[in-house]
């Protein structure tokens, strides 16, 4: 795998053969000052923008019903909206599902690189060929102007030390994508004044450390950043930078700044039908062998229960309208790891999404591959479920926050449930 075989790597295929991209990564681990992540923005083609954020099994079903629109689709990468590492456990599962189902297609990750040493074994035992990091600067104190902050793990940092620390963890997660046999593409975004003049030093050290190409992106000011109002490189410059840069590092230069739900060519507009595709895939209904509800409650009115801690669900079906309570199904015992889930997946096969108050990653790896909607939310049952059944996205007065319950993969609760 290399040039050969990739659109945004090989200008030559880029009139013929397509991509998708798969747009399940919600969070981001750093916040750039040029990025703005209105994710149901339908009129701007750019990085951080899709018309809905899909579960693994949302995107699989998605999937499926492109290729049958476009025939021409031969890479399936994950772009976003937000970055793909910091929702690792989502988005490997999204590729390991899409590598079941279809072995023939290439696998790529764009990614800022914070969170890649962590997971490149892994990207690379799915058989991801390409991967795209976004290094802006290898200097941290033009990155402090570039990058807001950085999380990494519970802290967040600021200035110079966030800027170091991503580059330290680029360089790293680089290293480690080349010795495993990846080709790696490095994305600079160029913001005159601030580090055009550093992009050639960009390339310089990531080919030192094996990159194949790289992607100099001219700035595209967006509303809402501290950017919005810079001037982007002029063409002549971005050419010049180009052919400075090429001299250490091989140059890409027909980026179509893809939007983290892109389908078909490079450079073109999303087609309507699969923009419909895309939003009813991010919608949850049920279906005629899935017709009911379940949900983690203490008394069967109420979302309140950590998946990991219910002894029991409450199960609902739509009746007239309205959600009616049809039962009370115990949960599995504890103490069985992963083949809990499963168990629970079996017991609750007749329905298609599962209420609680928080959940863990690995209850939800398992759920999500069998088809559930996972939804995190607070209130009455009733009032949550009967958005769910008409197929209406939930408010976000509903939502919880998910990811801070516990300790991640490792979480069992207060009750010793998820992990147990």
């Amino acid at each position: 795998m290399g040039f050969d075989d990739h659109p945004c790597f090989n200008a030559a295929l880029r009139r013929g053969t397509g991509r998708i991209h798969l747009p399940v990564a919600e969070k981001c681990n750093v916040q750039c000052k040029f990025c703005n992540r209105k994710y149901d923005c339908v009129n701007e083609s750019r990085p951080g923008v899709t018309g809905a954020v899909l579960s693994p099994f949302q995107a699989l079903d998605y999937l499926d019903a492109a290729l049958r629109r476009i025939g021409n689709i031969s890479v399936v990468g994950i772009a976003g909206p937000g970055d793909p590492l910091a929702c690792g456990e989502a988005s490997l599962t999204t590729l390991e599902m899409v590598r079941e189902r279809y072995p023939d297609k290439l696998l790529c990750l764009a990614t800022n690189g914070l969170a890649l040493a962590v997971y490149a074994e892994r990207l690379a035992a799915l058989g991801v060929s390409h991967v795209t990091v976004t290094c802006n600067a290898v200097d941290p104190a033009i990155g402090a102007k570039i990058y807001d902050w950085v999380r990494h793990g519970p802290r967040i940092r600021r200035g110079v030390e966030g800027a170091a620390l991503l580059l330290e963890q680029q360089i790293e997660g680089v290293k480690r994508l080349k010795s495993l046999g990846l080709t790696v593409k490095i994305n600079t975004v160029i913001i005159p004044g601030v580090n055009d003049a550093h992009a050639v030093k960009v390339a310089e050290t990531m080919a030192g450390l094996g990159a194949d190409i790289q992607n100099c992106v001219p700035l595209a000011p967006v509303e809402g950043t501290a950017f919005e109002n810079a001037a982007p490189p002029a063409p002549e410059d971005m050419a010049a930078l180009r052919l400075e840069a090429g001299k250490s590092l091989r140059q890409m230069t027909h980026c179509g700044r893809c939007r983290a739900d892109a389908a078909g060519l490079i450079g073109e507009r999303n087609r309507a039908d699969l923009e419909e595709l895309l939003r009813e895939a991010g919608t949850a209904r049920p279906a005629a062998e899935r017709p009911y509800l379940a949900a983690a409650s203490i008394e069967g009115l109420f979302v309140n229960r950590h998946l990991g801690e219910a002894s029991s669900f409450w199960v609902f079906a739509l009746e007239n309208g309205k959600p009616v309570l049809k039962e009370e199904r115990p949960a599995p015992p504890t103490g069985t790891g992963a083949a809990r889930w499963e168990a629970l997946a079996d017991r609750l096969g007749d329905c298609f999404a599962i209420l609680f108050s928080a959940c863990g990653e690995s209850p939800r790896r398992v759920l999500e591959r069998r088809g559930f909607e996972l939804v995190a939310g607070e209130g009455l049952i009733s009032d949550i479920a009967g958005y769910l059944f008409t197929g209406k996205k939930v408010p976000g007065i509903y939502r919880v926050k998910t990811g801070h319950c516990g300790a991640g993969e490792g979480c069992s609760g207060t009750g010793c449930g998820c992990g147990a």
